[in-house]
């Protein structure tokens, strides 16, 4: 036995989740599996007009992952290394549906190695079933009442469809 300090294995999932689906929670869910600690952050975006906005986002997120336990929700502003840095994160975490996604955050991970070398970038590839899912996607069936239930967790759906039905009232 050694002396040496444990360091724990901090990773970064960043991204806007508006909303979150099953596919964000599929590749959450396994990384939460490979790292002592997981903060899934919202991205403020400050020239972007989100559907939700971030304290909403946050806690639906809350709420979904509440039986993880290594994982930590939160928001931020600014440049995910910074972050990243900020929380003593080494890792981000990044999620592939398509090739698309592959070539956009190979980008992504090569600019990030050049302004933070010391933070590594995991990619992991959704699950077959959740391939298709996408944020804007669940948002285009939730605007026309469709149900959403196969694609993002239950609270989602209650909120959505909540949201839905007070802006029919209006």
């Amino acid at each position: 036995m050694t002396n040496a300090t444990y360091d724990k294995k901090i990773a970064l999932y960043p991204g806007s989740f508006d909303p979150i689906t099953n596919g964000h929670l599929d590749v959450l869910e396994r990384a939460s599996r490979m790292f002592d600690e997981v903060v899934i952050a919202v991205l403020n975006h400050p020239t972007k007009k989100p559907f939700l906005d971030v304290q909403t986002r946050v806690s639906l997120i809350k709420e979904a992952v509440n039986n993880f336990k290594n994982v930590k929700v939160d928001f931020f502003d600014g440049l995910t290394v910074d972050y990243a840095r900020k929380i003593g994160a080494k890792f981000l975490i990044r999620g592939l549906r398509t090739i698309t996604d592959f070539e956009y955050e190979v980008q992504l991970c090569q600019t990030n190695q050049v302004i933070a070398h010391e933070i590594d970038t995991v990619f992991l590839s959704t699950r077959p079933e959740h391939n298709f899912i996408s944020s804007s996607i669940v948002r285009e069936l939730s605007n026309h009442n469709t149900d959403i239930s196969k694609f993002v967790p239950e609270n989602v759906v209650e909120y959505l469809n909540k949201m839905n039905k007070t802006q029919e009232r209006l």
